[in-house]
């Protein structure tokens, strides 16, 4: 399934939360990355239609969403960034609330949860009341109930938000599977969270859009621009407010400093290998116009 979000832009009052954001999803995993209040979730909301756009349209294989409203909502699962759960349900109760909502066929629920518990690795917790989940299990959960309709596209908010480095890893590696046959939009500001299974990531910052390209090639981009020097700490504290430091490592009485920079920053600086982190970092300086 082809997804096209065209020229789309969110206006709250005087404040543009998007403006004319532009791009298309086919199978495999995307990657929207930004900092918070970039207007990832203002997106992510209008795609999974629990917001209006204020212009721009959203097109399915060519058609206008609104004109099959109905057949795409069929074909979607969406995990927002929070869940919310009723005190009293347990896993099990939980998952067959989404299962009516989403009118599945009562034959076809309980093999469907069985199925999914297996899969996201919930199936001896499923009588627990879900308040009592740890996060993990929480968005483990969410990624069950997203999935209950056998979604062709699947749209993550902030997946990993409050999950340890642990949880976070187990998470992208079920996104990842899940990923085969679908067309996944993960919404994140955690570069780690897309930077191995991404097909291709949408930077956004201020509600615009920057470059969609693979993880690759944004790191390609930037060879040539990553350097690691040395200086005090004094030194530091001064040079960061003109320079983007990606990370800073003690190394005796100096600093071990990776800048991000078009130019040679001093003398003794040495060319380091690029990351995704450095791409975002100097993509989201450059969308500002800043970069050095």
């Amino acid at each position: 399934m082809k997804l096209t979000i065209q020229n789309i832009s969110k206006n709250y009052g005087k404040k543009r939360a998007l403006n004319g954001v532009s791009f298309e999803m086919e199978n495999g995993v995307y990657g929207l990355l930004g900092p918070n209040g970039a207007g990832k979730s203002t997106l992510i909301r209008i795609l999974a239609g629990v917001t209006k756009a204020s212009g721009g349209e959203v097109l399915v294989n060519g058609k206008n969403k609104k004109s099959c409203d109905r057949e795409f909502r069929a074909t979607l699962g969406y995990l927002p960034q929070s869940l919310d759960f009723y005190p009293e349900f347990s896993g099990l109760d939980y998952l067959r609330f989404v299962a009516a909502l989403k009118g599945i066929k009562n034959d076809e629920v309980e093999p469907k949860i069985k199925k999914l518990a297996e899969q996201v690795r919930l199936t001896h917790d499923l009588h627990r009341k879900c308040v009592n989940y740890s996060g993990g299990m929480k968005r483990r959960l969410g990624i069950a109930q997203a999935l209950l309709n056998d979604p062709e596209i699947l749209i993550l908010d902030e997946p990993t938000a409050g999950l340890d480095p642990h949880e976070r890893i187990k998470f992208r590696n079920l996104v990842s599977i899940f990923s085969r046959d679908r067309t996944v939009l993960l919404s994140t500001h955690i570069v780690s969270d897309i930077d191995c299974i991404a097909k291709e990531t949408v930077m956004i910052k201020d509600g615009r859009v920057g470059r969609m390209e693979s993880t690759q090639s944004f790191v390609d981009a930037i060879g040539g621009k990553v350097w690691l020097m040395k200086m005090t700490v004094d030194e530091l504290v001064e040079y960061q407010n003109d320079h983007i430091i990606s990370n800073v490592i003690p190394t005796g009485d100096k600093m071990e400093v990776r800048v991000v920079s078009d130019a040679k920053p001093a003398a003794d600086a040495v060319v380091a290998m690029p990351t995704l982190e450095d791409a975002y970092l100097y993509e989201f300086n450059a969308m500002a116009g800043d970069v050095v």
